[in-house]
């Protein structure tokens, strides 16, 4: 599956993403500070699972129809920082969609996620992270779950991926730094987490309008790349095809 997220700084760089899609052709696209009240049923291919309703500039997730089936979408609100509390931007930090995946005959949760600002510490967004999965268990605790989003985490994400391994989560960063506005803050602001998937590779692409850079996931199934069995061997098994 190919996945692109992207923040889009308060719905300034909307304009590139028939352009993204032409280009990278994604399965699925997760959105952040985008105008919910101006949002398009559909993006070429892509058909919009639902936006946050709480937040003028909040969150969206667009699928391609004729691969995935969107069985259901929630918007979840979480642990507020000092600057959700006084200002307000933002209510629900997290859209899940739980899918059907034609292609593959399998499950999948997607979640667009855009974590507490940098006024806060590091440890608020630590939770807000594992209460955004705990809250992506609810479509089903076993089912492969890829989160993606504007993570405000930039610094000492080695010790992140240490906390998150403990539920069975994983980290990828994406091979160049995603922010560039602050001096002292440019780094990998937007990555992914994910459970019962491989991450492929995870790429920043060009910049655009907005301060952050989109980054484009390629993931599959993490029991697709199972060993096969002698006896499978043996009988014949088709040779395994792969599929992004």
């Amino acid at each position: 599956m190919r996945v692109i997220s992207y923040n889009l700084r308060k719905h300034a760089a909307v304009g590139e993403l028939a352009a993204l899609i032409a280009d990278h052709r994604p399965n699925l696209l997760c959105l952040q500070e985008i105008d919910t009240e101006r949002l398009p049923a559909d993006l070429g291919p892509m058909h919009l699972a639902d936006a946050t309703k709480l937040n003028r500039l909040g969150l969206a997730i667009y699928y391609d129809h004729e691969r995935f089936e969107a069985l259901e979408t929630k918007a979840f609100a979480l642990k507020k920082s000092l600057h959700d509390i006084i200002a307000k931007p933002a209510l629900e930090r997290l859209l899940g969609s739980h899918l059907h995946d034609r292609t593959k005959q399998r499950e999948l949760v997607l979640g667009s996620f855009h974590a507490a600002p940098l006024t806060a510490l590091n440890s608020l967004r630590r939770t807000q992270i594992k209460a955004a999965h705990d809250a992506l268990d609810t479509f089903g605790e076993t089912l492969p779950t890829l989160m993606v989003g504007d993570f405000n985490y930039p610094v000492f994400q080695d010790f992140l991926n240490r906390r998150l391994q403990q539920t069975g989560h994983e980290v990828t960063l994406s091979d160049a730094r995603t922010y560039t506005r602050y001096k002292f803050f440019r780094g990998h602001f937007d990555f992914a987490t994910s459970i019962g998937l491989t991450i492929r590779s995870v790429r920043t692409l060009e910049q655009g309008a907005s301060d952050h850079l989109p980054i484009f996931v390629k993931a599959d199934y993490a029991e697709d790349d199972a060993p096969v069995a002698d006896d499978a061997i043996a009988g014949g098994a088709d040779d395994p095809v792969t599929s992004s």
